[in-house]
């Protein structure tokens, strides 16, 4: 059965910093890109980075500079790494596994910048 939690999400202030982490299991972790979403309310949800099977990496260009997504294999965990946040960034953060037609959710965790 597959697992993606997400974990890391809280309340910070504008310029704060988060990392969020998503713990994998129930399938071959290390073959599949992974990835994180966002969705803010009345919002669509929308990609903010991805890392691939050989941790070639994709951002927004809303989180360029500011974001870092890594994964660590032997752990089965893809971090999230937010600098600079802004209220923007306000939205709940989804884990994405991809490969081929496989294709799985996290539940969300969320992350509200504010003062």
């Amino acid at each position: 059965q597959v697992h993606l939690v997400e974990s890391g999400g809280g309340l910070v202030q504008p310029g704060g910093s988060l990392r969020l982490s998503c713990a994998a299991s129930g399938f071959t972790f290390s073959s599949y890109a992974m990835g994180w979403y966002r969705q803010a309310p009345g919002k669509q949800r929308e990609l903010v980075a991805t890392i691939t099977s050989g941790s070639r990496t994709n951002y927004a260009d809303s989180v360029k500079g500011r974001f870092t997504i890594s994964r660590d294999n032997a752990k089965n965990t893809v971090y999230l790494q937010m600098n600079s946040l802004s209220p923007e960034d306000t939205a709940v953060y989804y884990c994405n596994a991809n490969w081929g037609w496989n294709n799985y959710w996290g539940q969300g965790t969320q992350v509200t910048v504010s003062s």
